[in-house]
């Protein structure tokens, strides 16, 4: 099922944070978290799961952080939910078959309808689409010097 939780909301936020705030350094997490107001334990979790996935790199270090795996517009949104439905492990209700005949004939089939048709259209969002609106809202960027069209 589709839900808006704040794991999807930080993962989201992060991997925009890190589209649009790249540099020649990595990105850290510390500076998410200062940037958009994200707890540490949750922002770890999600970053982590998102380099096992390939959306993100991850480099260890002094000097680590976190970069996109790929250019920003190779990243879809419908993606990073995809990440982080896997990493919650919750279950989708409408997919279940036993109830009553109007639940599992009407409803349910319209629901998920609409989760796919929801999902069919974050699948066509990219990171760059969103770092093009932070870019068109003038929100201040860390790494200004940074051409608009890298990575």
């Amino acid at each position: 099922m589709l839900r808006l939780s704040k794991k999807l909301l930080f993962a989201i936020e992060a991997v925009v944070d890190i589209a649009y705030n790249a540099g020649t350094e990595p990105v850290r997490s510390n500076e998410i978290s200062e940037r958009q107001g994200i707890p540490r334990r949750y922002l770890e979790q999600v970053l982590q799961h998102l380099v096992q996935n390939g959306v993100l790199t991850g480099q260890r270090g002094p000097r680590g952080g976190y970069r996109l795996a790929r250019e920003r517009r190779r990243i879809t949104i419908g993606e990073i939910i995809r990440t982080v439905r896997e990493l919650e492990g919750t279950g989708d209700p409408a997919s279940e078959t036993e109830g009553s005949e109007i639940g599992v004939k009407v409803v349910r089939p319209i629901w998920t309808e609409m989760q796919q048709e929801m999902m069919s259209r974050f699948d066509l969002m990219t990171v760059e689409d969103l770092c093009r609106k932070a870019r068109e809202l003038r929100i201040e960027r860390d790494a200004p010097d940074i051409p608009d069209f890298c990575i």
